[in-house]
């Protein structure tokens, strides 16, 4: 969870930062070959004017915005390409009389907004079948020669076609390299993940800091995770059955999952660890075996990507003896003790315990990986997943089409709301640049068509990237023009551009613009459209394009997020308790704890509906001063929803060693409280006043006098049976760490009592 900076000049400096990763070499190469071969034949037969149409094609077509299986690339990638040369065929028939090129304007661009309902894929096709619809309106449209006409769609054609070929050219090849990569993508940021989590104890003053940087990186892992499975399920499901390299990424997906679910208990152990001394004295040793997992997990990650064999785990097996042999240091010195020690002593002694044995799993875990890896590059099969029930991952029923029109047809529906909002901001544009003949000024409707999102932050944080962007842009594509005169020069310059531009574009969108906007210039300098004098209209029309999506945002039936919060904040809520409810099931009814799949199933959503929750926050935090209102209490609210789903996910962990033969007696009863005031807060989100609290401290009294006549009893047999599993031994192992995270998940209730009380205020 991230709550941005929102001092101006912070603020405006981290628009233009680069995102963690890599740039995308590939895709700024293909780029250049996609964009280098119809402007090189433009630029040989003479024709560099009517290349730019191909070109222009080319680069739409190579801009959508499609993540994974070849299939869906392809079908993307075609409905770009017709669109493309649909949308320059329509803005031909309507660019002579103005009468019909505004409602047409209007028709295609709301159209086009409702595309938006049916997803990313789709959303980003719409976008540019929309923007070739806009230039070829006003620059590139005619139909007072049919034969230029049919010649000019057929050069859209071409140029998306040769873009769509050229992309997909490996798909007959390797139809599973797009799930290899998105799991390797998921084990780097599992590796960012887990090496967060070695900061927990180490950086006390700036707890807060740390806290939205773990969160942001396990909503991250969890969104990763959720498009892995997506991708998978896409390439093989199609098919009677998974290939062995199928069988084998479906486990390295899913063991993703355990992992994030160790770290999170793992993070929750080592806050309860760090408020007492004796974690001091295992602190660089725990430290130093979650630093190598991470290390590990990177190089996984690598391999995976590269086919290649699993990296030497010999330095993390080292970190983790080191721990185990100063634990037993440790817990010697303090057991020698006997006679003078305290039960909270013994207590640290068994939560650092339980810290090494949750590492102690997770470099098991990351071994076995590491093993499938190899098998993975070598076509091998290991017993250990013949054996393992592979199922894919469940996918959501899908509306139809119609369906999904239907129930959005309405003022109710954000993406209906927005889609009607663009449609008439970028006619307003269009109109005004056609009556004041505006030279350049489909580059305002351009600007208000790119710029204008569903919300407001969305809307002001992409006019801000793109208005300056195009100021930094459009001076140095002006210097540009000024000292390149040379034809070729300007096409090797332009190709430069959108190479490095399309590298960084997963980077930052901002430096994206930038090197996007003297490449614009380049281009349409290159087909005798205007000299340095392009580059000043374009800067004077993206922030004319941008003020005006801004206002349409801010007054055309705008929707903010103040008022939508409280319903995601209830779904979010109940999830986490459906969550707790499976959870605490098990630890009651012991008998029937082999129902770990509605526990994964349960854990999954909420974590979703924690992301989510996180998003609409974040959306609130970019909207005007005036219309938050009060964001402290929603910061709470979001920093102890996530701290109830770790501890959950903490109880969750700790069920595989949980027996169930010694219970706490006041554990229903306090587990039915929890999930009646839960049940309670949810429903005074949609407008009631939660209910006074009820004692939940009672309840976790009775607990505690029990922890501690356990520990006293322990205690009381170590002089005899010190290294024997007594059945108070295993009582007090199973029993200290469901008392702690209760402590834990009380605390958090009464903070979001608190705040929901607040809110409601």
């Amino acid at each position: 969870m991230s709550f941005t900076d929102k001092r101006p000049l912070s603020w405006l400096l981290q628009q233009f930062q680069l995102q963690p990763g890599k740039p995308a070499i590939a895709s700024g190469l293909r780029s250049l070959f996609v964009l280098g071969v119809p402007i090189g034949i433009g630029i040989i037969t003479g024709h560099a004017a009517e290349s730019a149409i191909a070109t222009m094609a080319a680069w739409f077509v190579g801009m959508v915005n499609v993540d994974g299986a070849y299939r869906q690339r392809a079908i993307a990638m075609t409905a770009a390409t017709i669109g493309v040369t649909v949308m320059f065929l329509i803005a031909s028939l309507v660019s002579s009389h103005l009468w019909l090129a505004v409602p047409t304007t209007f028709l295609v661009i709301f159209i086009a907004g409702l595309a938006n309902l049916y997803g990313n894929v789709a959303s980003s096709v719409s976008l540019i079948t929309s923007i070739m619809f806009v230039i070829a309106l006003a620059k590139f449209a005619s139909f007072s020669n049919l034969s230029t006409l049919i010649q000019h769609c057929g050069l859209c054609l071409a140029g998306g076609t040769w873009t769509t070929v050229l992309s997909l050219g490996l798909w007959a090849v390797r139809p599973d390299v797009p799930a290899i990569q998105t799991v390797a993508n998921c084990y780097l940021s599992l590796s960012n993940f887990v090496d967060l989590a070695s900061q927990r104890a180490l950086n006390p003053k700036n707890q807060q800091q740390w806290e939205q940087r773990f969160l942001q990186a396990q909503d991250t892992v969890i969104q990763n995770l959720t498009f892995a499975r997506s991708v998978w399920t896409t390439i093989w499901t199609r098919q009677r059955g998974a290939t062995l390299r199928g069988n084998q990424l479906l486990v390295l997906i899913e063991d993703i999952n355990q992992i994030v679910n160790s770290v999170v208990a793992l993070s929750e152990l080592l806050a309860i660890a760090s408020e007492h001394q004796l974690f001091s004295r295992l602190q660089p040793e725990i430290q130093q075996v979650i630093e190598q997992s991470a290390i590990a997990l990177q190089m996984l990650s690598q391999a995976i990507a590269k086919g290649k064999n699993s990296p030497y785990l010999g330095d993390l097996d080292r970190s983790l003896e080191a721990l185990e042999y100063q634990r037993q240091v440790l817990r010697s010195q303090v057991l020698n003790q006997t006679i003078n020690a305290q039960t909270d002593d013994y207590s640290d002694l068994l939560n650092l315990g339980k810290i090494t044995a949750s590492l102690t799993k997770l470099v098991e875990q990351i071994h076995t990986d590491a093993e499938i890896v190899t098998d993975l590059s070598q076509g091998k099969l290991r017993n250990s997943i013949a054996q393992r029930d592979i199922s894919p991952p469940a996918q959501p029923e899908r509306s139809t089409i119609i369906d999904t029109l239907r129930n959005n047809f309405t003022f109710d529906s954000v993406l209906f709301r927005h889609a009607l909002r663009l449609a008439l901001i970028t006619t307003f544009a269009e109109l005004i640049a056609s009556i004041f003949q505006l030279p350049r000024g489909y580059w305002i409707t351009l600007t208000a068509l790119v710029a204008l999102k569903p919300n407001f932050g969305g809307t002001s944080q992409t006019t801000v990237q793109r208005v300056v962007g195009t100021i930094l842009g459009g001076i140095i594509g002006i210097v540009l023009v000024l000292l390149v005169k040379n034809q070729l020069a300007i096409a090797v310059c332009f190709l430069l551009l959108v190479f490095v531009a399309m590298s960084v574009r997963s980077l930052s969108y901002s430096i994206f613009i930038i090197l996007l906007t003297p490449a614009i210039i380049l281009l349409l300098n290159m087909i005798s459209a205007g000299g340095w004098e392009v580059g000043v209209l374009r800067i004077f029309d993206s922030f004319a394009g941008g003020v005006l999506a801004l206002l349409g945002s801010y007054l055309l039936f705008p929707r903010w997020e103040r008022q939508q919060l409280p319903a995601q904040l209830e779904k979010t809520i109940r999830a986490n308790l459906a969550y707790f409810q499976q959870v605490i099931a098990n630890y009651l009814h012991p008998e029937h704890n082999a129902i770990a799949d509605s526990i994964n199933i349960l854990r999954h959503q909420a974590a979703l509906e924690n992301a989510n929750a996180n998003a609409a926050a974040q959306r609130l935090f970019s909207e005007p001063r005036h219309i938050q209102g009060e964001i402290e209490p929603v910061m709470t609210l979001m920093i102890y929803i996530r701290g109830f789903f770790s501890s959950v996910t903490t109880l969750a962990e700790h069920l595989r060693e949980f027996s169930g033969e010694y219970q706490f007696t006041e554990l229903k009863q306090l587990a039915d409280t929890i999930v009646q005031v839960l049940e309670n807060l949810a429903d005074a989100l949609e407008g009631q006043p939660p209910q006074p609290l009820p004692a939940l401290d009672s309840y976790l009294e009775a607990i505690h006098n029990q922890i501690q006549q356990l520990h006293t009893a322990r205690l009381s047999e170590i002089a005899t049976n010190s290294n024997t599993l007594t059945p108070t031994l295993q009582a007090v192992r199973e029993q200290t760490p469901l008392s702690t995270e209760l402590d834990r998940i009380v605390n958090e209730i009464k903070v979001l009592h608190c705040v929901i009380a607040r809110l409601q205020e």
